[in-house]
């Protein structure tokens, strides 16, 4: 059987400033719809494939996990996995903590698939993860009829679930596609309707994967509903490539003039391709080229060129849509010219770091304008300086400050970017590649 080697840790990278992106690359697949791919085939009895599973420290801690619950995790070859599952009735109480590292996604999604199994069991995590807010999961499925309790709010989190559920009718306070998939996990053990309500569309990959694992899940409206069908069949899943992580070297391009950057084979889901737009609005060069479906997600190629950007008023649906991507957006700001302004993004402060806090820290740091709001940032584009950032250990801001450089008039050197490799495994190797003149990373 292969193994997965365990992603290079770093420590920091020192990025040249100036240059471009250029160049066809591929991104290693998609976190999100990996997570819940390998849920999903656990709940189900029998093996099923994931073709494209990305093998990062996030998603190799969900798939550690699945195997503490007694189900088959084998590497047939890079980032192709066979899941032999058991059926949600069958999961085995761990004999352990479940050990989640970084990962708030692996955590809440399996509070929701436990909370529908015969088991007693608690997830824990670093310390970033432990500061992230778990109640929100907990309160709907104690609703449900499980038992869950957290430490002041947080992990570590101890689930008893109690099957046979029962149904839910829930409007989560703030969209949220975890709370959503950990009520729908749960909701395959339960009796009678359960509906998620969600006025602000969020992303849709669970649903889609119930669909592919012979689920009855639909969407009528604001409503997302789970049908009588609700036991999940073994099933053969592929999976794109992230577009969130090609976010990063695509948004690059966009600041950094004489880039010609394309990123093939990833998915355009289109509760994820809201950066894009907020990119179109700030004045980028940029084609999308459709290529069909690979499984139940649209995929293509997304082509982007150096152009001069602008300041924009960002908020709203776009900006819920382009939560993850925020950070990395704002970076673009700094370098636009003129003023742009996110509001509605509360919800950011609540990620693996307050990134609220984090981005305008660090914005700061390169010597740009930057205040801070109770929901979001105003930023003054220019040229950033250059200088010393602190990512405080989260990989979405370690990778947006090193693309900084592109537009800086001094090299950035970006710290706390041990966490690059929960999402992103050879993300210095492939920024190389493309023209980022980052230095080789120092081992932590």
């Amino acid at each position: 059987m292969a193994v997965a080697a365990r992603p290079q840790t770093v420590d920091r990278f020192t990025v040249a400033p100036g240059g471009a992106l250029r160049g066809r690359v591929t991104v290693p697949g998609d976190k999100s719809i990996s997570h819940r791919a390998a849920i999903l085939a656990a709940l189900a009895v029998g093996p099923s494939t994931l073709d494209g599973c990305l093998e990062a420290d996030d998603t190799l801690a969900t798939l550690a996990a699945l195997r503490a619950l007694g189900v088959g995790a084998a590497r047939l070859a890079p980032s192709r996995w066979r899941i032999d599952g058991l059926g949600q009735a069958e999961l085995r109480a761990p004999s352990a903590t479940l050990e989640l590292g970084n990962s708030g996604t692996a955590l809440r999604l399996l509070m929701g698939a436990l909370a529908g199994a015969p088991l007693i069991a608690t997830l824990d995590g670093d310390a970033a993860l432990r500061g992230r807010p778990m109640e929100r999961v907990a309160v709907p499925l104690r609703a449900m009829g499980a038992e869950l309790g957290t430490r002041e709010g947080g992990a570590p989190v101890v689930v008893r679930g109690r099957p046979p559920l029962r149904g839910l009718d829930w409007t989560p306070e703030v969209p949220s596609a975890q709370v959503k998939s950990a009520i729908l996990l749960a909701g395959l053990a339960a009796e009678g309707e359960v509906v998620v309500h969600e006025p602000v569309p969020t992303r849709d990959h669970t649903e889609r994967l119930l669909g592919a694992f012979g689920v009855d899940c639909r969407r009528d409206g604001e409503r997302v509903r789970l049908g009588a069908r609700r036991r999940p069949q073994p099933a053969e899943v592929a999976i794109p490539g992230d577009l969130s992580s090609a976010a990063f070297l695509l948004i690059g391009a966009a600041l950094a003039p004489g880039s010609d950057l394309t990123v093939e084979g990833v998915g355009l889901n289109p509760t994820r391709t809201g950066f894009l737009e907020v990119l179109r609005l700030m004045g980028a060069d940029l084609t999308i080229e459709p290529a069909g479906m690979l499984g139940a997600e649209p995929v293509g190629a997304v082509r982007v060129r150096g152009s001069e950007l602008a300041g924009i008023e960002l908020g709203g649906t776009l900006a819920a849509n382009a939560i993850d991507e925020l950070p990395m957006l704002m970076v673009a700001a700094a370098c636009a010219r003129g003023t742009t302004r996110l509001r509605d993004a509360t919800e950011l402060a609540h990620k693996e770091s307050d990134r609220l806090a984090t981005t305008a820290a660090g914005l700061a740091a390169l010597g740009i304008a930057v205040e801070r709001h109770v929901d979001g940032l105003t930023v003054v584009g220019g040229r950033p300086r250059g200088g010393t950032v602190d990512a405080v250990g989260d990989h979405r801001l370690a990778m947006a400050f090193a693309m900084a450089a592109l537009g800086a008039a001094g090299p950035v050197e970006v710290q706390g970017a041990a966490q690059v490799a929960t999402s992103f495994p050879g993300f210095v190797a492939l920024a190389q590649r493309c023209g980022l003149r980052i230095a080789a990373p120092v081992a932590a």
